[in-house]
């Protein structure tokens, strides 16, 4: 797979995943949509760091490491927002922090988090 190929595959996958948390917000599965949002945003950086580098995008899911790897400007608020988007991998996943978020994850809350994990990854697509 050339470079550009791998490129549009992890931007399209981010694409594609951005809509599937839009729909998973609007049908209330709130654990599912907080996922996606973390899913996208991998996806992005990812499509970001080949570019870049002409390489493959590395294993792993924590997104304040991509976001070290892809050699952005972040934000102190847009790391925060990275460690909570990667903190929805791992809650979403477990059933003993799912409990917990399950709580937590309200429209407001889920909704939050959306709108922030969409606005950082029409920044990062620019």
């Amino acid at each position: 797979m050339s470079v550009e190929q791998m490129f549009q595959y992890w931007r399209k996958s981010a694409a594609e995943d951005l809509e599937t948390a839009e729909r998973l917000l609007e049908t209330k599965r709130y654990l599912p949509c907080l996922f996606y949002c973390h899913l996208f945003i991998e996806k992005i950086i990812k499509a970001i760091i080949v570019k870049k580098t002409g390489q493959p995008a590395p294993i792993g899911h924590k997104l304040s490491r991509l976001a070290v790897i892809a050699s952005l400007a972040f934000s102190p608020e847009q790391i925060k927002l990275l460690d909570d988007l990667t903190g929805f991998n791992i809650k979403a996943r477990y059933e003993d922090y799912k409990f917990e978020l399950y709580k937590r994850a309200t429209n407001d809350y889920t909704n939050a988090y959306l709108t922030k994990a969409r606005e950082l990854y029409l920044w990062l697509t620019k």
